[in-house]
């Protein structure tokens, strides 16, 4: 188990209801109500919420390491995240998958990249060996909120 060298933030919310509730963070800038997976209605739910916030940390990592290696990103640089949920083993798992569009850079480099940001994202150490990710380089735009269309780069 990894320890702290030093606590930079603490996250807290408290959350009733569980999936179909409502959870709200101590400092009232996040309040959202809960849904089930594929549930009608307004609201989100907890694997959305993880992908959301993996996807962010990993650009934030990624532009880490970019400074890191001395390499300009692209301006137009994004992630998106696929978060599945499903049975394992008589108990529930996740599954992942990253799409990191980084336009205009060459593939080696946009590869060691994501790769350096792989060890530094704390949601990518967080979940190294206990879920499948699959990392994906896509040269289209990223995705739109009414799309669920990516162009992969070619291996």
């Amino acid at each position: 188990m990894n320890r702290l060298e030093k606590v930079l933030y603490t996250a807290k919310a408290h959350t009733t209801g569980g999936r179909a509730g409502m959870s709200r963070s101590s400092d009232g800038r996040l309040e959202v109500r809960l849904l089930r997976p594929g549930s009608p209605g307004t609201g989100t739910n907890p694997a959305q919420l993880f992908a959301a916030g993996w996807s962010a940390c990993f650009e934030s990592a990624m532009e880490f390491a970019a400074r890191n290696m001395k390499i300009t990103m692209p301006a137009d640089h994004a992630v998106d995240a696929e978060i599945d949920l499903g049975p394992e083993g008589g108990a529930f798992s996740l599954a992942a998958r990253l799409y990191v569009s980084l336009p205009g850079m060459e593939r080696a480099t946009a590869q060691r990249l994501v790769e350096a940001a792989h060890q530094v994202c704390p949601y990518s150490r967080a979940t190294h060996g206990n879920i499948a990710v699959e990392t994906t380089l896509v040269w289209a735009a990223p995705m739109r909120a009414d799309s669920d269309r990516l162009i992969a780069v070619p291996k």
